[in-house]
């Protein structure tokens, strides 16, 4: 995720959404009662899934003398991010230090990353700025163990795409992806231990319009090394973890689905990390049944 903001005041908001229902139903009055809340009551319910809306993970603020403010970040990620930002205009005035600048912030409150100033005191000075910001640490080095398989002991289930697939893993974020085949509702096991970063859990359809691109339910996990396993086109409303959690290895996540952009129920397995504020894919290995660790191949079956 990777995004450019503009500010004219502090705060944005994230492309990463929170849908809601709606309640309704008709008291024995015969009154129409609406709610956000499952009501109590004994008469039918109509129950409709509303739009998704934006959850709010990032602000860049404002601190100090109105002569010389100073600014930092606050992250409510519960890992780190790398934000870069810059003068979207500026006139007599400079930085410390200057901008553009890139900074790592780890979750929470940052310190004090740059300061802003007057050049000639004696004028007039204004400012906007800019700035776009992307999950992860750069400076992660990711490790080449293999990962265990994200379903159930003694299962199996087909690879339709692997690395490089040609119909949905032709960019840098899922170059090196895996679509597993599988019922919707399939239970859904971390591969590795980590902490909870991500989770979108409120996206119910699917399929291959472009409009559905962004709107896979998913979990994202961080890895002790810096590393980000991605499982995608989750079950609406059905994950079992939430940010700042940490799991373990086999440890239940969620259930399979089919949101998003998808040709199918299957779930879709990425490891990503943060290279020049951009998020990449990386080859690894799953650990199989046999006990050995095979890169997936698209058209085999992967048996736990």
């Amino acid at each position: 995720m990777k995004l450019l903001i503009i500010l004219l005041a502090c705060g944005f908001f994230s492309p990463q959404l929170k849908a809601k229902k709606l309640y309704k139903y008709k008291d024995p009055q015969g009154v129409w009662h609406y709610s956000d809340k499952p009501p109590k009551t004994e008469q039918p319910v109509e129950i409709r899934q509303l739009k998704a809306a934006s959850k709010r993970y990032l602000w860049l603020q404002k601190t100090g003398d109105k002569h010389k403010p100073g600014y930092f970040v606050i992250n409510n990620y519960s890992g780190p991010i790398e934000i870069e930002v810059s003068f979207a205009e500026s006139d007599n005035v400079t930085s410390k230090p200057m901008l553009p600048s890139r900074f790592i912030v780890q979750p929470g409150q940052s310190e004090i990353l740059f300061q802003i100033s007057g050049i000639n005191k004696y004028k007039s000075w204004k400012y906007s700025l800019e700035y776009q910001y992307i999950i992860g640490n750069p400076l992660a080095v990711p490790d080449d163990e293999p990962y265990l398989l994200p379903f159930a002991k003694k299962a199996s289930f087909p690879v339709s795409q692997a690395f490089g697939g040609k119909f949905s893993h032709t960019d840098k974020q899922n170059e090196y992806a895996v679509d597993i085949v599988m019922p919707v509702n399939t239970p859904i096991y971390a591969a590795r231990t980590g902490i909870v970063i991500e989770v979108n859990n409120d996206f119910f359809q699917g399929g291959t319009k472009q409009a559905y691109k962004a709107k896979a339910n998913s979990i994202r996990i961080l890895h002790k090394d810096g590393s980000m396993a991605v499982y995608a086109h989750l079950a609406l409303e059905k994950a079992q973890v939430y940010p700042g959690l940490k799991v373990f290895s086999g440890q239940l996540i969620g259930y399979s689905g089919n949101t998003g952009f998808s040709s199918g129920p299957h779930l879709h397995f990425a490891v990503q990390i943060n290279r020049g504020m951009e998020l990449v894919s990386i080859p690894f290995q799953f650990m199989v049944a046999d006990g050995t660790a095979n890169k997936p191949v698209a058209g085999t079956l992967l048996l736990n």
